[in-house]
């Protein structure tokens, strides 16, 4: 079951798990992601939501939003390619977040 889209709370709150600060070893994407993490989700661009998807963070609650936007523009693109959503959202891993049943029909 997919949570209810709080669009203003961020990740750290919905899924109430706070992460560290980034250390000064830490890459600018680990500092982003964590940076992302703590603002609401419903302020996050096509980019943010691309970046996160694609490490694999807060899917439960990012997936939805973002097949709200492929719904509307499913070339939607962050600061990759045309198509970059897309393409994050396609190549998750099955198992690593959760199942959306009838989400191909949202594309037809």
């Amino acid at each position: 079951m997919t949570p209810p889209l709080h669009r203003d709370r961020s990740l750290e709150e919905l899924e109430r798990d706070r992460w560290p600060a980034p250390s000064a070893d830490d890459t600018r994407l680990v500092a982003t992601a964590l940076a992302l993490r703590r603002r609401p989700i419903g302020e996050l661009t096509v980019e943010d939501m691309r970046l996160l998807i694609r490490q694999d963070i807060g899917l439960p609650c990012l997936l939805p939003l973002a097949l709200e936007v492929l719904r509307d523009n499913p070339m939607a693109e962050g600061h990759m390619y045309e198509g970059d959503l897309l393409s994050a959202v396609l190549t998750r891993n099955p198992g690593s977040g959760p199942s959306f049943p009838n989400s191909a029909e949202s594309f037809a």
